[in-house]
């Protein structure tokens, strides 16, 4: 539309930009995901497949936006921490959630095949997306342990109620056994009727998943041919207790802007 007189109509287009110098969190979310893990036949309580596919796609995000600093995700969810001072498409809130759900949803179905060979796409995924402002590290922790939490909640809800309609019960029935309850309460319907022992369950489930650049031991050889091990930054994913302080304690780099 460059130098036409249509061009007035650019005035119209609204620039958006958010807040400098806080922590920007792009989440995005799968659309209507328990129909489509139903007709995708996705295993319960957890399907080991759907959760390192959507892995490997928050990785491939991770990777291509180097202002990114830490993803968490859960379930059919991801988070996207931008570093503080991130200038990336200037902060327009438009373009960092288009940008993050596009190629986060492309991704998905590039890479679906790889996790599900015996399984077509039966219909399209999708995500939605926002961005939220964090002004200071206390909150944005906070929020990370918002989402942790509710990553243990809900696993341990569905592990429980999956567990006791794999033994017979029917839905209505299981869901009414596990109203009103507390924690203690499922973690004793798994061990005493089951014999699981909940925090024995493969940390994927139960703390979810960390994308960052961590500092990891490589071997190598020497211009003598002799072995030596340094230390590389790689993008990792791991599953940890984010909540503690230790993990922090750990990697003080990321919160620093």
């Amino acid at each position: 539309m460059a130098n036409s007189k249509y061009e007035y109509v650019r005035q119209f287009e609204r620039e958006n930009r958010l807040l400098p110098d806080i922590w920007l969190v792009v989440r995005i979310d799968g659309q209507g995901f328990h129909k489509f893990s139903a007709a995708h036949n996705f295993e319960k309580p957890n399907d080991i497949r759907a959760l390192q596919l959507m892995n490997h796609c928050a990785q491939k995000v991770f990777d291509h936006i180097a202002d990114i600093r830490l993803a968490y995700g859960e379930s059919d969810e991801y988070s996207f921490v931008f570093r503080k001072n991130s200038t990336y498409y200037n902060r327009r809130e438009c373009k960092l959630i288009s940008s993050v759900v596009s190629l986060f949803t492309s991704c998905y179905v590039l890479y679906w095949s790889q996790y599900f060979p015996d399984q077509a796409l039966k219909y399209p995924p999708s995500f939605d997306g926002r961005v939220v402002c964090y002004p200071c590290d206390k909150h944005l922790r906070d929020y990370l342990n918002w989402r942790q939490v509710d990553c243990h909640i809900n696993n341990l809800y569905n592990t429980t109620f999956w567990a006791l309609v794999k033994s017979g019960k029917t839905e209505t029935e299981a869901e009414e056994t596990l109203r009103g309850t507390f924690s203690a309460d499922k973690n004793e319907i798994l061990f005493s009727q089951f014999g699981t022992n909940y925090n024995n369950l493969p940390p994927i489930f139960r703390k979810g998943s960390i994308i960052l650049q961590d500092f990891v031991e490589v071997e190598s050889n020497d211009k003598h041919g002799n072995p030596v091990v340094k230390r590389k930054k790689k993008t990792v994913v791991i599953h940890e207790d984010l909540i503690k302080q230790k993990f922090w304690n750990q990697r003080s780099f990321l919160l620093d802007p």
